[in-house]
């Protein structure tokens, strides 16, 4: 498993937090209990299995529901 970070442009309700969880939660390798997209800092954070998917896949579900990523990092 990997780790990524994905810092967003910004956050501006509960309901926008939700719609990016959900959408990073449908891509195949994301554990969905790691998905974590915490409000003040406009950021997710997450682990996903390499082998299944990358971290661009996870960032292209999150701009297809309308987000914008300012930089993503994976450990």
């Amino acid at each position: 498993m990997k780790s990524a970070t994905i810092q967003l442009e910004t956050l501006t309700c509960p309901s926008c937090m939700q719609k990016i969880e959900g959408a990073v939660k449908t891509v195949a390798g994301v554990d969905k209990d790691s998905v974590n997209v915490a409000f003040n800092s406009s950021r997710v954070r997450l682990n996903f299995d390499a082998e299944q998917t990358s971290i661009d896949q996870i960032v292209e579900a999150i701009t297809k529901v309308g987000y914008e990523v300012k930089k993503s990092r994976v450990k």
